[in-house]
């Protein structure tokens, strides 16, 4: 009997339809004379799902008895007795409880599928093994339960159930998930649209790869060579001229008209030093890609066509972007250029775009940063054409032209030495020149096939060649390094220049410097270090690459100081001595950032004072009215009481009295939030941190709000938190008494609290009338009220203040919308160290 087949329905998160697409699954299998049954499906209370459960064969599971609770579980064996067609199998990362056959329950998975059952289960992605971590940080919860990657890969079908966050959410509120005593805490957990969008964009992500290995191995099993354009990727090659932009626009253009299209731009440097285009170019051609979604590649490569095919190969591109070639007509003559070239050599996999500009047919100019020295392949065609060419000559003039005279025999020999020297540069020209002085001497100067010359002309004829083919040779090569020295120094004079209108600008950052460095002298790593003293230890201010900074300068390949006490060390390559000019302006440059970037934080502290002093300034204007108006009312009512010609009854004096408290009771709140503005602006709250429970804080900051207004529910099971008790106690009272002030007198204030990962969030939760989202930044500046507040004032300062302090304690304050209706302030503390939450704040059906 063979293996039965394995069908999984994966989701993104609980809720969005995977039972019930497994349930409809087996429906249509019985309509079709399958033998289904269901061996384990749990409907969580789900109605829809409950309905569809009915019609369907169920195995009676198996009950365990566990520290005095009864559990019930699949029952491995009776299924293996009724040896359906197909089992139905939910939750495949299900932990069984102690006491089952197996530990997990795609372990009894597996059992079914060896017996030849087929098997349909579910499974969320944040429940695979390998995606534990991510999953933790983008939700704050570990999945305990998890079935291995390579059990799911295994599966002969995976079919993803995919919802949108809103629809998913919508069907929350609905009722069609949780319960309604469980909506807002999954709604304002779990469920929050950024967690169910990146664990959609998870699901879909892996699914894809799950796709494409499929792919992979098929091609592999049926030995398909060529690209299958399942998938666009676009590649760019870049020159560094102006044309650029319009390649990777129209790059852009093409990537948009497939499905998930995907751009690469690439420049392809030359491995001699210096890249041969302009830096300032380069760094707008990254920004635009980047922009527009794209990634940029630097690469080195002397053959440029090739290495271009090669990136292309590499990342399994289906098209190539190149633009019309810069050249003007009379220099193709040197060869057919890159665009030519790739196209002649990419082959049916990939499609060459050869796309016009405005730079067509203007010239390349010089090449803008090619060192002194020839490449390999000239010198080596230099060599042949000094060297191989004059024994062609003379094989030539032998045979077909035996009688051309002494004098043409000279100049066709000093032909190739010429030839030499533009080529190959001066040494092959002058082995040319005492190699065809040779032959000359040999094959044509009398007397013939001998080394000795009788005539003395001919000997001065012989002498007069050697000098002109030396020469010329010195000369032509002479212009070449001449050419090629002008070409660096406009290269090194265009990165001069554009560090030097970076400095003027203050554009460029430390890291954005350092890899620019790394990527001109192509080295591995960059580190910019500094010391305080001749003695003192060096630290590192800056870095990038891939190996880890250096602790010193004389452990770099390439070390350049910058004054006494700051260095900039380079690690890949030696550097020659004409490079060390331009780095020399970059560590300049390097410093001239570093300090720029110190000065920033001098003058945003500068900033911070003067706004201090634009605060109190503020504050003595804004609050004239406000403590004004207390006071009045303490005033008259004082002046009422000591009146000697009215007779206050025992009522009207309560009412004084009473007045005369809630004016000291609000004066002295608003003297409390002013006081704690100004410790807030002049820096001087120092938190004192410990750890203390939620439940000793919390119920002491609503001594300020009516009994009634607030209904409290903080778990005694939360784990402790890092605060200052008294700054968490006035944010905590600041934030409730705001939420009091605009909810409804019928509808009461929540004061909630759950644990995710590694912090605790507190909730204050109203049915007021909310807040605009473009309002919600706004509420949270000094002296800044939103809308009237019908039981009570102030200057605005409550939120701010308790921003202050939560943010002084190393935690957040921010603002949501309540799920039907209302406003919501969420304030995140940092959990104490080694007592995090022993479960998750979810009902057990968001992690199942």
């Amino acid at each position: 009997m063979g293996r039965g087949k394995l069908r999984i329905y994966l989701g993104a998160a609980p809720g969005v339809g995977k039972t019930y697409a497994m349930l409809s699954e087996a429906h249509r299998r019985i309509e079709r004379g399958t033998d289904c049954v269901v061996a384990f499906v749990e409907h969580h209370d789900r109605p829809r799902t409950e309905v569809m459960l009915h019609g369907l064969e169920q195995i009676q599971r198996r009950e365990i008895d566990y520290r005095g609770t009864v559990f019930t579980e699949m029952d491995v064996d009776a299924v293996l007795e009724r040896h359906p067609a197909v089992a139905l199998v939910d939750e495949l990362a299900h932990t069984n409880v102690p006491g089952s056959r197996n530990a997990k329950r795609w372990q009894d998975v597996e059992e079914l599928l060896d017996a030849g059952i087929n098997v349909i289960s579910t499974v969320n992605i944040q429940h695979l093994e390998s995606l534990g971590d991510v999953v933790e940080s983008i939700t704050g919860i570990r999945q305990r339960e998890t079935v291995p990657d390579e059990v799911v890969r295994r599966a002969d079908q995976i079919e993803l159930v995919d919802m949108s966050p809103q629809a998913l959410r919508r069907r929350m509120a609905h009722g069609n998930i949780y319960k309604p005593d469980k909506l807002d805490a999954a709604l304002s957990n779990y469920f929050r649209p950024g967690n169910l969008t990146a664990l959609r964009e998870l699901a879909l992500l892996w699914v894809a790869d799950r796709v494409d290995e499929y792919l992979r191995e098929y091609r592999g099993e049926h030995n398909i060579r060529t690209t299958w354009q399942a998938r666009e990727r676009i590649v760019v090659g870049l020159t560094g001229g102006p044309e650029g932009r319009t390649l990777i626009r129209r790059a852009a253009r093409l990537a948009e008209k497939g499905a998930g299209g995907e751009v690469l731009a690439v420049y392809i440097a030359r491995s001699d030093g210096l890249t041969s285009a302009s830096p300032k170019e380069l760094t707008v051609q990254r920004t635009l890609v980047e922009d527009l979604g794209g990634t940029f590649h630097h690469v080195i490569g002397d053959d440029v066509p090739n290495a271009l095919l090669e990136f292309a190969r590499g990342v399994n591109a289906t098209q190539i972007v190149l633009g019309v070639s810069r050249r003007r007509t009379w220099q193709y003559i040197f060869g057919p250029g890159v665009s030519a070239t790739v196209a002649r050599e990419s082959g049916p996999d990939l499609d060459v775009h050869i796309v016009t500009h405005e730079e067509a047919a203007k010239g390349r100019g010089l090449p803008v940063a090619r060192g002194a020295r020839l490449g390999r392949s000239r010198i080596i065609w230099g060599w042949l054409v000094g060297v191989a060419g004059p024994a062609l000559l003379t094989l030539l003039l032998n045979g077909v032209a035996p009688d051309v005279g002494l004098a043409n025999d000279m100049l066709l020999f000093l032909t190739l030495t010429v030839a030499a020297a533009l080529v190959g540069g001066l040494i092959p020209a002058l082995a040319s020149a005492a190699f065809g002085s040779l032959l000359l001497n040999y094959y044509f100067t009398p007397p013939l096939h001998k080394l000795t010359i009788a005539d003395p002309k001919n000997i001065v004829a012989i002498v007069i060649f050697v000098a002109v083919a030396v020469s010329v040779a010195s000369v032509v090569d002479l212009a070449a390094r001449r050419t090629h020295q002008a070409a660096r120094l406009r290269a090194e004079s265009e990165i001069l220049s554009f560090l030097a209108g970076s400095v003027l600008r203050g554009e460029t950052s430390l890291e954005a410097l350092l890899d620019r460095v790394r990527e001109t002298f192509n080295m591995e790593s960059v580190a910019l270090l500094e010391r305080e003293s001749d003695v003192a230890p060096w630290t590192c201010t800056g870095s990038v690459g891939n190996t880890p900074p250096l602790e010193r300068p004389e452990d770099a390949d390439v070390d350049m100081p910058v004054g006494d006490h700051m260095a900039l060390a380079l690690s890949g390559r030696a550097l020659p001595a004409e490079d060390r000019r331009v780095l020399a302006a970059f560590a300049a440059q390097a410093a001239v950032v570093l300090d720029r970037q110190r000065l920033v934080g001098q003058a945003e502290q500068a900033r911070e004072l003067a706004e201090g002093n634009r605060i109190r300034t503020a504050l003595l204007a804004a609050v004239s009215h406000d403590l004004r108006t207390p006071l009045a009312s303490i005033k008259a009512s004082v002046t009422s009481l000591r009146s000697d010609d009215v007779e206050w009854s025992e009522e009207d004096q309560a009412e004084l009295l009473a007045g005369i408290e809630e004016g000291a009771d609000r004066l002295d709140n608003l003297v409390g939030n002013l006081l704690d503005m100004s410790r807030l602006q002049t820096g001087t709250v120092t938190p004192l941190i410990r750890e203390i429970d939620l439940d000793e804080v919390v119920p002491m900051a609503l001594g300020g709000v009516p009994e009634d207004s607030v209904v409290l529910d903080i778990r005694e099971d939360l784990p402790m938190v890092s605060v200052d008790p008294g700054l968490l106690e006035r944010a905590v009272a600041n934030i409730v008494e705001n939420a009091v002030k605009y909810s409804p007198e019928s509808e009461p204030v929540l004061v909630s609290a759950s644990a995710i990962a590694n912090r605790v969030e507190v909730r204050v939760v109203d049915r007021g009338p909310g807040v605009p989202d473009e309002a919600k930044d706004r509420i949270f500046a000094p002296f800044q009220r939103y809308g009237d507040a019908p039981r009570g004032a102030g200057v605005g300062l409550g939120l701010a203040v308790a921003r202050g302090f939560a943010e002084a304690m190393g935690g957040t304050l921010t603002a949501e919308d309540t799920p039907g209706g209302g406003f919501t302030m969420v304030l995140t503390l940092r959990s104490a160290t080694g007592h995090l939450p022993t479960r998750p704040d979810l009902p057990a059906t968001a992690t199942s």
